[in-house]
């Protein structure tokens, strides 16, 4: 009959072993250090809340009217058009005050309200985008790496091809030719997604090319070349998963430079079509030297979630960066 002898560790040996920690408390031990990314994080769990959950305590919707009674200055709703009286006007540019927080815009709609509804707008935009591009980035960008050769040759060929398209002329061009058909203006959102995603996709289709390049002929994969295993589960199963976390940097700084993108398209009038609302085109309501100077609640509070909301992810971005590269001893 054989016992168990349980060997003791010494005082030395239990202090080494709670020193040890894994790569992934390291990188979150780093990131956390990091105040600009924590300041980050916290900008855009406001912002969700604000966008997601504010709505929902609105009392106002987001294509609701507003018009008043200047002679008694009653403010009647669209949504009450029977107990309106025929002499009311639309309630246009009205200042902030305790019903409309931010006042109403030129069309006579909460301005507060839209702000929250818009920001559901840009950041489904910026997500959407960024992950159509990443998705193309790593099928394209990892079968290049991978293969080399013609295939890569090919794949780059096309890489090239969408580096030359400019982007601009190309989304005028395609929102000229939708209004001329009279596209309704509720897909021109999701058309708008797709094109910013097919323009954009030959940046990350390179990176993850590089990346992958210099991983294909490490030991790890010789390895898995000499068990057998096909190309896709060496391609998708070993060597995208070694290029995650630099594809989640270059997704996290993306996402706001989509964002920022997307605003400037929507202030020059081809990007979010009224009367759906986004921060850009809420920004684009500066039409005239008057409104930029005389109804600043109009477009100084979409202007500033824009700037507050593209620091954040850039910060974050940041973070990550230094958080994920082994050089850092910190």
């Amino acid at each position: 009959m054989t016992e168990q002898i349980k060997l003791e560790e010494s005082p030395e040996q239990e202090k080494l072993n709670e020193k040890i920690v894994t790569p992934g408390q390291l990188v979150l031990k780093r990131f956390l250090r990091n105040k600009l990314a924590i300041i980050g994080i916290c900008i855009l769990v406001l912002m969700a809340l604000f966008c997601y959950i504010g709505p929902l305590f609105c009392p106002y919707g987001e294509y609701e009217l507003f018009y008043i009674n200047k002679s008694t200055n009653e403010e009647y709703s669209s949504n009450d058009i029977s107990n309106m009286p025929s002499n009311v006007t639309v309630n246009s540019k009205a200042p902030p005050s305790k019903s409309h927080w931010l006042g109403t815009n030129q069309d006579g709609q909460d301005v507060f309200t839209r702000l929250m509804i818009g920001g559901r707008v840009s950041l489904m935009i910026g997500f959407i985008c960024v992950g159509f591009e990443i998705l193309l980035g790593i099928i394209f960008g990892g079968l290049a790496g991978y293969y080399g050769g013609w295939v890569d040759m090919i794949i780059m060929r096309f890489v090239e091809v969408f580096f030359c398209i400019p982007d601009l002329p190309m989304i005028l061009i395609l929102s000229a030719i939708l209004l001329q058909y009279g596209f309704p203006n509720n897909l021109k959102i999701y058309m708008l997604v797709f094109v910013i995603g097919i323009l954009g996709w030959a940046g990350p289709a390179r990176f993850i090319r590089g990346q992958i390049l210099s991983l294909r002929e490490q030991e790890f994969m010789v390895a898995a070349e000499a068990v057998g295993l096909k190309a896709r589960h060496r391609i998708f199963k070993h060597l995208i998963p070694n290029v995650i976390p630099q594809i989640i940097v270059m997704a996290t700084l993306g996402i706001g430079g989509v964002i920022l993108y997307e605003s400037a398209l929507s202030f020059l009038g081809i990007g979010v079509p009224l009367p759906y609302a986004s921060w850009g085109n809420m920004v684009g309501a500066v039409t005239n030297k008057s409104i930029l100077t005389n109804q600043p609640f109009m477009w100084i509070p979409p202007g500033l979630c824009i700037l507050f909301t593209v620091l954040a992810f850039n910060f974050i971005g940041d973070g990550l960066r230094d958080a994920l590269d082994p050089k850092m001893k910190r």
